[in-house]
């Protein structure tokens, strides 16, 4: 101080270089200057360094926050995978239960399919049995028809049959009686029998002798008997009602040619037929109508031809009394004779 003084004492004498600071005053102020600035520096950083370390707080506490949200974060993110496992999972089966639940519905679809097609045809089979039970109705009511029809047929039927039984016993006894009176005139009961089908039959031996067609004279007595007989018979008209045809049938045994035994069994029958036509005065004349001479030669053996008897038998006249629509009424006693169920 004493120097600038002295350089301010000086500057006295000097003129105007006494107006310039000394060098020493100019860097004490600068070293002020700077001392200050250091100062402002020290507590700038000072204060820089507070807010820094209350920054590295803060960050270290940030730091803190983000490692346990970090953490936080962490454990959410496997929560979420888990949930997200668990959604997975649950899409899974899902989508099993979808593939499961479209079957179901398929199957359902076909139960209903077949529900509609089983209602289809249960209403055909509902269909199918009214018509049988009208078909049945129809048909009950047509065997009740029948069933009154047949009643009434059997009725009548039983009414034939009574006829035809009748016309049977009627013809039987007839034959029956005839027989019984040549035997009586006769007196021989193997003059004239009466065969399985209810026709007089008379040997040979009674009427003709061997190979001849010419009657025999003791045999006119029972032709006589004969003509008395059917005059009787058919005097009445309930006989008549009856009787169709007499047939007088000629038959001769194997022996001989087939031609000689038809011409020689048709001779007979018709020497047979004419002397009973004529004898009696003529008693069988009104009803000649009713018969017939016929040779059947040796087609209708009775016996074996390979025996003598036999042949006997077969050389025979048999008188057959044939019934109006004979071969139709022994069809109907064919008929009859099946046993018809009861209505009910």
């Amino acid at each position: 101080m004493k120097k600038m003084r002295r350089r301010a004492a000086g500057t006295d004498s000097g003129g105007e270089q006494g107006f310039w600071p000394s060098y020493t005053d100019m860097m004490s102020a600068v070293a002020l200057i700077l001392f200050f600035l250091m100062l402002l520096a020290y507590i700038q950083n000072i204060i820089t360094n507070n807010d820094l370390m209350h920054k590295e707080e803060e960050l270290k506490d940030t730091l803190a926050q983000l490692s346990l949200a970090a953490a936080q974060v962490e454990d959410k993110e496997k929560e979420l995978q888990a949930v997200s496992d668990t959604l997975e999972i649950a899409r899974q089966d899902l989508d099993d239960q979808q593939i499961k639940l479209d079957e179901q519905q398929g199957k359902l679809k076909e139960q209903e399919e077949d529900i509609a097609s089983q209602a289809a045809y249960i209403l055909q089979q509902q269909a199918d049995i009214a018509a049988q039970r009208d078909t049945i109705a129809q048909q009950q009511a047509q065997m009740e028809r029948q069933q009154i029809y047949l009643n009434d047929t059997q009725a009548e039927l039983s009414q034939v049959r009574a006829q035809m039984q009748a016309a049977a016993f009627l013809r039987l006894d007839i034959v029956e009686k005839i027989r019984s009176n040549v035997e009586q005139v006769m007196g021989s009961a193997n003059t004239i029998s009466i065969s399985d089908t209810g026709s007089l039959v008379l040997s040979e031996s009674v009427l003709f002798d061997r190979s001849s067609s010419a009657l025999k004279p003791n045999s006119k007595q029972v032709l006589d008997q004969l003509a008395v007989g059917f005059a009787s018979f058919l005097s009445t008209s309930d006989s008549l009602e009856y009787v169709d045809t007499i047939v007088i049938g000629g038959h001769a045994d194997s022996t001989g040619s087939d031609e000689l035994n038809r011409k020689l069994s048709t001779d007979r029958a018709n020497s047979v037929l004419s002397y009973l036509m004529s004898t009696q005065g003529g008693i069988l004349t009104p009803y000649a109508q009713y018969f017939c001479a016929s040779g059947y030669g040796s087609t209708r053996p009775v016996a074996s031809n390979e025996t003598p008897e036999g042949q006997a038998q077969n050389r025979r006249i048999e008188i057959s009394i044939i019934l109006k629509d004979e071969s139709v009424l022994d069809a109907l006693n064919q008929y009859l004779a099946i046993e018809v169920p009861n209505a009910g």
